[in-house]
């Protein structure tokens, strides 16, 4: 089977959109901050607050998109080797619905985009509370809430190239389990930015019911934890 790791375009553009909101949270914290002290702290928690609620429905119609993108491309992986199945395979697999899972992932991703106001509101009062209780220095904590922006941005990009994998996950084994198949060939990246406690698991084989145990990162699938780019090769018998 073709490789079912989503196109690096989805996750890209999936990335850009999310970054924009990094730049205006940084923007927001910037506007409440001088130096090392937050001038009012209600102010920036209003502001916050307020940008995670307008954030919601912004952030729902870009999650739909990417998740339809994704549901789209892991259909077309599924049939373009949907001529090597039995005709009652491929029409299982061709009614085979994913809008319960794709709700269930667009409102996992929605709360974790409109999180992203409020986390970086909680990681700059801690920084300020440090530096007046003399726990950081005033010029280191100076330096770290002005980097607000660029931590909510990494954290913004974790998001979204973790959710694009979970989504593809979660694709690939209802289609897969739609049409019996309860199995799956763990694959890799096969490259030199493969987890070392991943790459060891390339080719072998696994129920969706009963994913490996990983040291440090307990039992999951391919693509089901941060920064995972592998991925689920179902077992299907024609």
């Amino acid at each position: 089977m073709a490789n079912l790791y989503p196109t690096k375009s989805i996750e890209r553009k999936y990335e850009t959109q999310l970054k924009k909101v990094a730049r205006i949270v940084g923007g927001i914290v910037d506007t409440y901050t001088v130096g090392d002290t937050i001038i009012n702290q209600e102010a920036l928690n209003n502001a916050l607050d307020l940008y995670a609620q307008a954030l919601e429905p912004w952030a729902a119609e870009v999650v739909a998109k990417v998740i339809q993108n994704v549901d789209n491309n892991n259909r077309r992986a599924f049939n373009s080797h949907a001529e090597n199945m039995s005709v009652e395979l491929r029409r299982i697999l061709n009614e085979t619905q994913t809008g319960s899972v794709a709700r269930l992932l667009q409102d996992e991703q929605v709360q974790l985009i409109t999180s992203l106001p409020l986390e970086a509101g909680i990681r700059a009062q801690e920084i300020a509370r440090n530096a007046a209780t003399g726990g950081i220095r005033a010029t280191e904590a100076a330096k770290e809430i002005r980097k607000t922006g660029q931590v909510t941005e990494s954290r913004a990009v974790l998001i979204a190239r973790t959710e694009i994998a979970k989504s593809n996950a979660a694709f690939t084994q209802a289609r897969s389990q739609s049409i019996g198949a309860s199995s799956y060939i763990w694959r890799t990246a096969e490259d030199s930015d493969v987890r070392a406690t991943h790459a060891h698991l390339e080719g072998t084989i696994h129920e969706y019911a009963n994913p490996p145990y990983i040291e440090g990162e307990g039992n999951h699938g391919p693509g089901e934890i941060w920064n995972c780019r592998c991925w689920a090769e179902p077992i299907i018998t024609i």
